[in-house]
């Protein structure tokens, strides 16, 4: 509750216009709207919900549905794809042959077989990963780069709020980015829209890791990777500085780096976002919390070879550890290299079979498992999908398919999400939902709800006006048990 000149009125989305003019014409002793509505926001949020944490697996490029999920064994020849199907512990589920880890586990986690959305390319990825539709596809569709005039993702909300909570003590960073921004690893480098805080500032980007290879265009999502090369980097901190966290003591003290950065941001005018929230911020990406969670070297080398020795699988494991530490989340992107060689499979399913699907199993499989285990499983939500799914016709010689939008699986785990679920049904070639369609509104929406975030709340947008952090979405509460 705030008292504005002697008059009690709440501040939740529900402000008076003369609240709003009060605290926006008089600065209210400093504290702008949007910090006033972040600090009422955050003290209501993230109490009555399922999910203390969530781990979003996102795979990039759009796995193929009927290589997956969503089988139709009966289907004809030149539809129903080059791998056989196999039971599953879910009733009238069948899944690929190479997913047999998560057949034997799927009484842990839903599948949702009818995601759908009419934005068929990979911009989608800023749909999927905020909840809104990308509006810049229809002035351009080869561009694929983020802008500060992006929507938040929905891990920069959560960063957002979190910042603002007053009530917690933080020791990592809320929303964290593994293992690299989402495109940075291809030649030519992209810079995928829908990872950032976008509108919302700077202050609130997720942090991100950054594992490269020694040599360029060499895939480590496909093959074993040395424990060199998983050099768990946070980046992202500044716009023109990547912070490594193992050689800080051996290079300026943290506060030169701190007046340096302080300089080059007054110079280009960009101070306001790095207000009190990046100074902490600062302090949390460098304190011993983070510097321990980040050494994967920690876990028993059975446990790691258990998610697969993969960068996916790596990832997942480290996105556990950072989960375990406290953080409430976090992404964990497998990208493509050459474009060729990820989830986008326009001309062969080699990669499907080989590395993809297998590598997937094993670390989705492995994860569900040990957070099981840990007794970490009931307040974890774990989602996995890509931006869409591929074409249900397909070339069959090499069995590589198309961009396909309108019906693709995602599956949500933990947090009280009923395992042993299919949820919704697609068409005899998995075209198009049957019933129960589910649009990435309705993911965000019951992402948020697991929070315990309002799902209808509003934020101030870069003028200051409110905006629904979902437009339209509806929380999929039959999910949950």
């Amino acid at each position: 509750m705030l008292t504005l000149l002697g008059s009690r009125q709440r501040v939740c989305n529900g402000l008076t216009r003369r609240a709003v003019i009060q605290a926006g014409g008089a600065g209210l002793l400093g504290l702008s709207l949007p910090k006033l509505t972040a600090a009422e926001a955050a003290a209501k949020h993230f109490t009555n919900g399922r999910a203390k944490s969530v781990l979003f697996l996102f795979l990039f490029g759009g796995p193929s549905q009927l290589e997956t999920f969503d089988s139709k064994p009966d289907a004809p020849s030149n539809l129903r794809g080059p791998f056989g199907t196999i039971a599953s512990r879910t009733p009238d589920l069948r899944l690929s042959e190479h997913l047999k880890r998560c057949a034997d586990i799927s009484d842990k986690f839903c599948v949702i077989r009818t995601m759908t959305h009419p934005h068929n390319d990979h911009n989608a990825c800023h749909y999927i990963q905020t909840g809104h539709k990308w509006t810049r596809a229809a002035e351009n569709g080869s561009d694929v780069n983020a802008r500060e005039t992006d929507w938040p993702s929905i891990g920069s909300v959560v960063e957002y709020l979190s910042a603002h909570d007053r009530q917690r003590a933080r020791t990592l960073p809320d929303y964290i980015y593994l293992p690299n921004r989402l495109g940075h690893l291809q030649v030519p480098k992209y810079d995928r829209t829908g990872q950032y805080a976008g509108w919302l500032g700077a202050a609130y980007n997720g942090l991100a890791t950054d594992v490269r290879p020694e040599v360029a265009k060499d895939n480590l999502f496909l093959r074993a990777c040395t424990d060199k090369e998983l050099d768990f980097r946070i980046k992202g901190l500044v716009p023109t500085t990547e912070l490594a966290l193992d050689r800080l003591n051996r290079r300026k003290s943290l506060l030169e780096q701190f007046d340096g950065e302080r300089r080059a941001i007054e110079a280009s005018r960009r101070y306001d976002v790095y207000d009190s929230t990046r100074g902490q911020a600062l302090s949390l990406v460098t304190s011993d919390s983070i510097r321990s969670a980040l050494d994967i070297q920690q876990e028993p080398a059975a446990l790691r070879d258990r998610y697969g020795r993969h960068l996916f699988g790596q990832s997942v494991l480290m996105a556990r550890r950072l989960i375990e530490a406290g953080s409430r989340f976090i992404t964990v992107g497998w990208d493509s290299v050459s474009g060729l060689d990820g989830w986008d499979s326009h001309t062969t399913s080699k990669h499907l079979e080989q590395q993809l699907i297998p590598g997937f199993d094993q670390a989705f499989s492995a994860l569900l498992t040990d957070l099981d285990e840990r007794g970490m499983l009931d307040e974890t939500l774990v989602v996995a999908l890509g931006e869409m799914g591929r074409t249900p016709r397909a070339d069959t010689t090499a069995w590589g398919r198309g961009h396909w939008s309108f019906c693709f699986p995602a599956l949500l785990a933990g947090a009280g999400i009923r395992g042993g679920v299919a949820y919704g049904r697609s068409d005899k070639e998995a075209a198009w939902p049957a019933d129960h369609p589910v649009s990435p509104e309705d993911l965000a929406a019951t992402i948020y709800h697991a929070l315990g975030i309002d799902p209808h709340f509003s934020l101030p947008d870069a003028q200051g006006r409110p905006v629904h952090i979902v437009d339209g979405g509806r929380p999929m509460h039959e999910l949950f048990g």
